[in-house]
């Protein structure tokens, strides 16, 4: 018989040293390299909270929450996700041990209805800590790495045609990028479709989306799909507004190109009734939809589970918000669709010290314990938003 197993004095002081003492929080303010236009908004300033965890041994872990624009693509803005970190998610689980992953998004998602963004970035901050403290990638919470590496798009989304060929071609010598986004919504239809036209035209051999961001109407969407088909873009995101359930199904039925749900499902029963309704074949994961590093991970396991592809989304996060993605990716069964997480690459400082590495066509996970990234405490303190 087996002799019941007690800890030791050294042991349980192991576990009470990995206790959250601290959860600090700052608003970061980075200009982009050029300007990223939305359907709804546009911005050439990437706004962020930055999410700082200490743990009673010492260890440290960092995460980002992003927004675009403010409360345009979602209901949070930074004010909001640093107002209530700090006032409510923070307090609730300050003195909690950070290895209890379950236990602690319980408590947050307690504290906090939705705030989705807010409640990711402690999450991956606490992921952080706690891999640190363990000597222990994050990614071997979540199950293990089953890639090291990605492909990874490139959104092109200036709005001018000959612009972002340019910006593409760049991508293409230097082996970042040969796939891309174009965004679409901020101009009159026709001329959206032109402008794809002549973009993949001038980039023969590369692999074109599109991405409406709830731009069109399902008639906008009757007349301009099938010329999107000939000019052989091969996914498309988020074409109608979320709620237009029906409206959509329809149009993905005619579609000959797969639609990608987006913004029209962030929770897990919001992703099973879109796969039930067959508005899109394909899911694109984002830690400010799922509220966290668990959630996203279940959050593909759903849409794997309703026979959906999956994609790994961005909000344009930098190398913080980008690692803590990557940790999740790199632990998925499947993947079909690569990632876009090309914010580092957009962004004119990046607050660690380069351990995202785009090379190849691939977005490479860093390595190393926590998310495998360390903070440039110079470039941190000079985007930091004054009171």
């Amino acid at each position: 018989m087996n002799t019941p197993q007690t800890l030791d004095r050294t042991d349980a002081q192991a576990l009470l040293s990995r206790r959250i003492v601290a959860v600090e929080t700052a608003i970061v303010d980075v200009p982009t390299w050029r300007r990223h236009r939305l359907s709804n908004t546009e911005i050439s300033v990437q706004s962020c909270v930055i999410v700082r965890a200490v743990l009673s041994c010492g260890a440290e872990g960092w995460g980002e929450a992003a927004t675009l624009g403010g409360p345009r693509w979602a209901e949070e803005s930074v004010e909001a996700i640093k107002a209530n970190i700090d006032t409510y998610i923070a307090p609730a689980i300050l003195g909690a041990d950070a290895l209890s992953f379950e236990a602690n998004a319980l408590k947050m998602a307690r504290a906090a209805t939705r705030n989705a963004s807010a409640r990711g970035a402690v999450e991956a901050a606490l992921f952080d800590a706690a891999g640190h403290s363990l000597g222990l990638p994050v990614s071997a919470f979540l199950g293990g790495r089953v890639r090291e590496q990605m492909e990874v798009l490139w959104a092109l989304a200036s709005g001018d045609a000959e612009q972002e060929i340019e910006e593409a071609r760049r991508k293409l010598e230097a082996r970042e990028h040969r796939r891309f986004k174009i965004k679409l919504g901020f101009h009159p239809p026709a001329e959206d479709v032109a402008r794809v036209a002549r973009i993949a035209e001038a980039l023969p051999g590369c692999e074109i989306v599109c991405d409406v961001n709830q731009g069109w109407t399902e008639a906008t969407a009757i007349r301009f799909l099938p010329r999107l088909a000939e000019i052989g873009v091969v996914l498309i995101e988020q074409p109608l507004k979320p709620g237009h359930q029906a409206a959509t199904a329809r149009m993905a039925a005619r579609s000959p190109i797969p639609f990608m749900v987006d913004e029209a499902a962030f929770t897990g029963p919001e992703i099973a009734a879109n796969a039930t309704a067959a508005t899109g074949s394909v899911y694109s994961l984002k830690l400010v939809k799922s509220g966290g590093l668990l959630e996203m991970k279940r959050a593909a396991a759903i849409a794997a589970a309703m026979g959906m592809e999956l994609y790994g989304g961005c909000l344009l996060e930098g190398a913080i918000g980008t690692a803590a993605h990557l940790a999740v990716f790199a632990s998925l069964p499947t993947l079909e669709w690569g990632c876009e997480h090309f914010g580092p690459r957009i962004a004119k400082r990046d607050l660690t010290h380069g351990e995202i590495v785009f090379r190849d066509f691939q977005i490479h996970c860093p390595t190393g314990p926590g998310l495998g990234i360390s903070i440039d405490h110079d470039a941190l303190r000079d985007v930091t938003r004054k009171a």
